[in-house]
Formats: C-alpha cells, structure tokens, sequence
C-alpha cells in the first residue's frame, strides 16, 4: 500500500534548498521517495521570470546530490512564479512512501506523475497540446490507481510558454506558432493544458475546435490548475485524488469559487474535513491544512459583483499579478496565514473570474 506525504517548507530566496536540504539530513523527507515539488517563487510570475528556472536548477542539483541525475530528472518540478502582497514564499513536497497504514475512510490522498513529450513551438495553445496533456492525466491517473474521474480533486500542470527565440525557430521551419506575442502564449498554453485536463475528466465534449482554447470562457475544468513557464517545453502532469489503495492520515478535496470573494465553497469544503470553520481558522484546525492550492484571474468582464475592477487596464502591473494577491488575502483570510499556492492565469481553470481550490488536510 501506498502513502502520500507532503512537506511545506518556507524559503529565504529562489534558491534557497536549506529547509528541504535539513529535512532530508534528518529522515522528514526521503530524497529517493520524492515525486513531485510545487514552489511559489517571487519572481513576476511573467515570460521573463526566471527564479522559476532557478529555483528548478537549484532543485535538481541538491537531488541530483542524494539521488543521481536520472532519478532526479524524474521529479516534477512546479515552480509558479508572484507571491504578490503578502505571499509567502514556499515549496511543497511531496513524497510517496510504502504504507502499512490503511486509510480509516478508504479514500486517502493519492498522487500521479507523467511527464509528456516536448512540444514544439507551434503545438503550444493548440489541439496538439490539449491531446498530449489529456493522454499524460489519464496515465497519471493510472499509475496513481485512480479508476474514476470523480476521484480526482485537483491536477496540476507545468506547461511551455514561447520565447521570441522559440517563435523565430517555428517560422523558418514554416509552422507559425498559435501567437506571435511571447505573453500571449502562456495564456494560450495555460489554456490548452486546462482543456486537457477537463478532455481527460470528461468535463468538456471531445469535438473540441481549436479556435475556442484561451477564448471561449465557458470552457473550464473546475480541477485543473496550470502554470507556464521558460524552464521547460514538456507539460509535466501531477493528479491528486483519493483512493482506496491509497493509506496515511492525508486526504484531498476541492472546493470552485465562482468568483474572487466566493468562500463559500472553501467552507462547504473545510466542513466536509471535520473543521467546519464559520471564520478565520482556529490554530488547532489550522494545523490540520497542510495545503493549499488555488487559481486566481480577474474576470473578463471587467466587473466583480457588479462593482467594476481596474484589474484589466492597469498598464503597469499585470492583470494575473493584482488577482493572485486579491484572492491570496481572501484565503489568507480563512487559513489563516499566507504560504498559501495561489498562481494566476486560469484560463479555462474554474469559470471566468473564478477558480478551482484544492485543501489537502491531515487527519
């Protein structure tokens, strides 16, 4: 049998591997069990951040340390750049270990990793992506044991993004790429990985037209979460679900806001943990939320309840940048402190303006 174990652990600057590095000398986290890190780095969170790649970089060389290049090659690293406002800066880690410890429900939190094939730069926003990450969430599915889409509760994606350098290679190769503009691919390929995702679960119809990815705001999978970036040109997938075959004290559900201030949700969700919360969480059932795993974008209407929002035209400050610290505070409202996993760009994640969360709680 199989457990899940996360770690979250804060971090001084992009590359600072101390807390993970202290965690493994002392045997709270077993290198060669690790399949997966998440991180919030505080970079812009735009083309140009690059303390994603170096946060990875730093990553793979201190695994690499304990468990040699290929295995450490193996892990899926989810470096989401912007911890705007007051987010705090962290890695999640997460391990899967052999159990003897049945899960007491039967339906304890499971984790799947695939990593798909390099995209070239013209599949990236198109229906060539949306197929390879649909193919690669049911092999994650698989190898996690999970049988049924309605077990899933959040997936998460690191995906491409297209540097002028990428563009200038599909244009003389004579395969012009989805965009020519380098921001306006993450949006694209953020899209295209979340309708993979939603394909892969059966929440969208198969005939999907590729005009319709990164435009057609009722489209969404309200459990997919996805994240560009520069470091990479694979979409690595990580499923998180429940299963019977699955023990430890960890479980998973998911909670979508309909929009920014809707918590709602987020309570039904905590009351389905046992913790039933009717504010701010208390110490004792804070210390039981292990994670928490969030998507935030400023409705395309350019409204929130009616009230109109500047989000969209603020020509200094991205619109993704202003929606991750909105919705951060809200959370950080109801949690209770801010190393929360909040990332923005949730094109086709949960409905326009809304979002998917995901609440990983210990037992």
């Amino acid at each position: 049998m199989r457990e899940t174990r996360v770690s979250r652990i804060a971090m001084a600057a992009p590359d600072d591997v101390s807390g993970i590095a202290a965690a493994i000398a002392v045997g709270a986290i077993r290198a060669d069990a690790v399949v997966a890190i998440f991180a919030k780095t505080e970079g812009n969170g735009c083309v140009n951040d690059f303390t994603r790649a170096f946060a990875a970089q730093t990553l793979r060389l201190l695994l690499t340390e304990h468990v040699g290049a290929a295995a450490a090659a193996r892990v899926a690293l989810v470096m989401s750049g912007g911890t705007e406002g007051a987010l705090a800066p962290h890695f999640l880690v997460f391990e899967v270990l052999e159990s003897a410890a049945p899960a007491p429900g039967g339906d304890a939190l499971a984790v799947g990793v695939h990593l798909t094939r390099a995209m070239a730069p013209e599949e990236v926003g198109r229906l060539a992506q949306v197929e390879a990450v649909a193919q690669g969430t049911r092999a994650a599915m698989a190898e996690a044991g999970i049988a049924s889409a309605r077990d899933v509760h959040f997936v998460q994606v690191k995906c491409p993004l297209l540097t002028s350098d990428r563009i200038a290679d599909a244009v003389r190769r004579g395969h012009p790429p989805r965009t020519d503009q380098t921001l306006k691919s993450m949006g694209f390929s953020r899209g295209a990985a979340a309708l993979g995702v939603a394909l892969a679960l059966e929440e969208i119809a198969p005939d999907l037209a590729e005009e319709r990815i990164g435009t057609d705001v009722s489209l969404y999978s309200s459990r997919a979460s996805t994240s560009a970036g520069v470091e990479l040109m694979v979409n690595e997938i990580i499923v998180l679900g429940r299963s019977a075959a699955w023990g430890g004290p960890l479980r998973i559900d998911h909670a979508v806001m309909a929009d920014a201030i809707d918590t709602a949700p987020i309570y039904a969700a905590l009351g389905r943990a046992g913790l039933a919360p009717t504010g701010q969480l208390a110490p004792d059932a804070r210390d039981k939320v292990v994670a928490v795993l969030a998507k935030a974008e400023p409705s395309q209407s350019g409204t929130l309840r009616g009230r109109r929002h500047t989000m969209l035209n603020d020509s200094d400050i991205s619109p993704t940048r202003h929606a991750r610290g909105f919705v951060a505070g809200v959370l950080a409202a109801i949690f209770g402190h801010a190393e929360l996993f909040v990332s923005g760009g949730a094109e086709h994640q949960g409905p326009d303006g809304g979002g998917p969360v995901a609440i990983i709680t210990r037992d």
